[in-house]
């Protein structure tokens, strides 16, 4: 595992948490918005100063007088944030000044076992610098006016927390971890699923629908090899979404699929599987990623499970693995992870030139291409030219000969051959040029 040090970013909610996160991680990463209570989960941010690398942990705002269902869940999420964390930064509201929720918080903050850097956050004008004087009332040391929408002391804040950190132990670089992004539609059981393959309540579970904004990432080792879970918000119809808290959110899910390895597409089996869940599956392609359909909630249904696989094979281009577990009962999850690193490696096969182009020349034989006014396809060379998503280059004499209908029969053999299901492939149809007539 990487052993980049941990800093939590906590506090009251609304006081402006995730723009702070944004702003010193140098960009858009954790949901903003003006209503309060956006961030339920831990979001971690990776942050660089002064040559340390760091993650920035944004968490949801704690109420402690909150006694919702929601409110204890979130604030149990900051807890453990707040436990695996090397650093603290609480975070109060300069223009709302020193509340008790400050005060409360800060009291379960005095005997920290880690470093705890207060900031007061929205001290936008130069009396705000003197304003915040008063949050010396906390007990933590003294307090660090910035303004996190306009940037005003963030370089101050960032030579602290580093200051904190000490000497950690530097970046592990990349060991070529797998990325795999669990997407859906809202309610569909992602984060119960999530939580059961991490055999802990990593993420927060609701019967609420949407109560995941964020893209949430969970570092877990598979068969010894390393994975980085990321549950991600609902994705819905954009036409819902506009103009909304989780339009952003969206937004960000995309963003989480567009850098994974693997989505996993959770669909609701009792519901089957829908046009948003074919829609997301095309999301996943166009974004390079390879694809495994989850029908959860399996225990709680009749459904056909070899009529699902066949609407599936026909509505989707990838032809993804269609495999059924349960959430709440733990069926069949066991081996979902392990299944997402065999496709990631499938993805990442290359298959040597010889064995392609005999491969080529036997699906040519078999099924010759369709002739057009007396003309025929003529498949010259075929190479692989890049994994992860497979590229293959293939020279023909042609291209307008090309029939669709004939190039995803090749596709799919290809797939049938080589174990590629789920798998997006690019194949580039490249004209002889005229030097090697």
């Amino acid at each position: 595992m990487a052993s980049v040090p941990t800093v939590a970013v906590v506090g009251f909610p609304n006081v402006g948490k995730s723009t702070l996160v944004n702003r010193l991680a140098g960009g858009r990463e954790a949901v903003v918005h003006s209503e309060a209570g956006v961030t339920r989960d831990r979001k971690r941010v990776r942050c660089e100063w002064n040559g340390l690398e760091f993650d920035l942990l944004d968490t949801g705002g704690i109420d402690l007088e909150d006694e919702s269902e929601m409110a204890a869940d979130i604030q149990r999420q900051a807890r453990l944030g707040m436990e695996e964390a090397d650093a603290i930064v609480l975070v109060t509201d300069g223009k709302s000044g020193l509340r008790s929720g400050d005060t409360d918080m800060a009291r379960k903050l005095w005997d920290s076992p880690v470093p705890v850097v207060l900031v007061v956050n929205k001290s936008d004008r130069a009396e705000d610098q003197y304003a915040a004087a008063e949050f010396h009332a906390l007990g933590l040391g003294e307090p660090f006016p910035v303004s996190a929408t306009h940037g005003m002391g963030s370089g101050d804040l960032l030579d602290r927390i580093v200051e904190a950190l000490g000497d950690k132990p530097p970046r592990i670089e990349d060991d070529g971890s797998v990325r795999v992004a669990v997407i859906g539609r809202p309610n569909v059981g992602k984060s119960s699923l999530v939580n059961r393959m991490l055999g802990d309540d990593r993420v927060i579970v609701s019967d609420v629908a949407g109560t995941t904004r964020d893209a949430i990432d969970t570092e877990v080792e598979v068969d010894g090899r390393r994975l980085v879970l990321v549950d991600t918000a609902g994705l819905r119809r954009k036409s819902k979404v506009a103009g909304t808290v989780d339009h952003y959110a969206q937004l960000r899910s995309e963003r989480a699929i567009e850098r994974a390895d693997v989505a996993i597409i959770v669909c609701d089996a009792s519901e089957g599987v829908r046009s948003e869940d074919l829609k997301a599956g095309e999301i996943a392609m166009k974004a390079g990623c390879a694809t495994l359909i989850v029908m959860n909630k399996w225990d709680i249904t009749e459904a056909d499970i070899d009529d699902t696989r066949a609407r599936v094979a026909r509505k989707m281009r990838l032809r993804p693995d269609v495999v059924t577990c349960s959430a709440k009962t733990g069926r069949n999850v066991a081996g979902l992870l392990s299944r997402a690193a065999e496709l990631a490696d499938r993805a990442a096969q290359r298959i040597p030139t010889p064995a392609l182009n005999r491969f080529v020349a036997e699906v040519v034989t078999t099924t010759p291409p369709p002739s057009r006014r007396g003309r025929r396809l003529k498949l010259l060379y075929a190479a692989q030219i890049e994994v992860s998503p497979p590229r293959f280059s293939i020279q023909v004499n042609d291209r307008r000969l090309i029939f669709r209908d004939w190039a995803y029969h090749l596709e799919n053999r290809l797939r049938d051959a080589y174990g590629l299901e789920g798998v997006p492939l690019v194949i580039d149809y490249v004209p002889r040029s005229r030097s090697s007539d």
